[in-house]
């Protein structure tokens, strides 16, 4: 409970502390160009990072089956007998 009074006061300081994170107010020269639409925003922030976690899992599966065909055993080294 403690802790996480802390952190909530921390969060709640460090955000009055830095108004310009909030951006409430403009600075001179800011120009921070167009939007995205839903649709960009939905392939950025949610399609994008499944596709990469399927082709990393893709080829990790990909690289363990190799392996296993080659007679090694994934995570075990065979003991040194010599």
């Amino acid at each position: 409970m403690r802790a996480g009074a802390v952190t909530a006061l921390t969060a709640l300081m460090l955000l009055v502390a830095s108004p310009s994170a909030s951006a409430l107010y403009r600075d001179d020269g800011d120009d921070p160009g167009p939007g995205l639409s839903v649709v960009e925003t939905l392939g950025l922030y949610v399609v994008l990072p499944v596709v990469l976690f399927l082709v990393i899992a893709g080829l990790v599966a990909v690289a363990d089956k190799s392996s296993r065909d080659s007679g090694q055993i994934a995570g075990r080294q065979e003991p040194n007998r010599g």
